[in-house]
């Protein structure tokens, strides 16, 4: 962390297509190595897949499965005398967003599936609907924080 000036908020320029700055972050997720133009097709390739199964808007079903993804505690590990407590805490609104992000992205990647343009739409159809392996890492979070909240007093 810097000591002088507050660290400025890159702006991000929406996608090209549906002209969403959350798809366009989500884009910067899934590239590797710097191949936007390969994530962005990925991303593209899984919304016309949604768009076909689902005869939904495809922007609607990621928005809803972010919405679903998305926590609102976790816990926080405080060290009070020898003890360290998992303490629960809020999250903030960017981190919340990042980490269904992440959290979609990663149980996409691990999906069996043919490619991941096939396993993405799966996991965001999943997600929508309210079930898959990122709706059960909010759960479990959510759980983790609720089973610790003896310890909110310790809150930082």
């Amino acid at each position: 962390m810097p000591r002088r000036a507050r660290i400025q908020k890159r702006v991000i320029l929406p996608d090209p297509i549906y002209g969403n700055p959350g798809l366009a972050k989500f884009i910067n997720c899934v590239m590797l190595a710097g191949k936007k133009s390969t994530a962005e097709k990925i991303v593209y390739d899984a919304f016309e897949k949604i768009r076909r199964s689902q005869r939904r808007e495809p922007l609607d079903v990621f928005e809803q499965a972010m919405r679903n993804v998305t926590p609102v505690l976790e816990v926080k590990p405080k060290r009070v005398g020898g003890a360290t407590y998992q303490v629960p805490v809020e999250i903030r609104h960017d981190r919340r967003a990042a980490l269904a992000r992440r959290w979609i992205i990663r149980y996409a990647r691990g999906r069996n599936g043919k490619s991941m343009a096939d396993n993405l739409a799966g996991e965001l159809m999943d997600a929508a609907n309210g079930v898959g392996a990122s709706i059960k890492r909010r759960e479990d979070t959510h759980k983790m924080a609720e089973s610790n909240k003896a310890f909110s007093h310790f809150r930082y």
